[in-house]
């Protein structure tokens, strides 16, 4: 089974059981078969921007305009210690969603704000499979 679950820091308008099933979806067709975990935030952009100065190391200019960040559990550096379980789960990691950089994408384009936040969720998603751009 694969656990998703979902942060939003302020009542977004965004359906949290639409993006879980369709990052499920995702992951599964991507081959995720056994018990895994993502966590999905969906924050504001001043706190995706404290974010990745604080991780990545990034200026105030660098970590302006990030519409979505991720952190594989597999790029991890230093110690992390989870939770005790039951069973065996893959963590897969975090996606961090700029809400703010979401909604300008609507404006722009005129596209349904679920799906904007879903592609960025996918877009972060490929990375925690390992799965980067240039």
């Amino acid at each position: 089974m694969i656990d998703i679950s979902i942060h939003k820091e302020k009542n977004y308008p965004v359906s949290a059981a639409k993006i879980k099933s369709r990052l499920k979806k995702f992951l599964t067709e991507r081959g995720i078969v056994s018990d895994a975990e993502v966590a999905v935030a969906i924050v504001s952009k001043e706190k995706v921007q404290q974010l990745a100065i604080k991780y990545l190391g990034e200026s105030q200019e660098e970590a302006r305009d990030h519409p979505v960040l991720s952190f594989p559990v597999s790029e991890m550096t230093g110690l992390f210690i989870f939770p005790p379980k039951k069973k065996i789960v893959v963590q897969l990691g975090d996606i961090v969603i700029s809400y703010d950089e979401s909604l300008e994408e609507v404006k722009k384009t005129g596209r349904l704000i679920d799906d904007v936040v879903y592609e960025w969720i996918e877009h972060g998603a490929l990375h925690l499979l390992g799965i980067h751009h240039d």
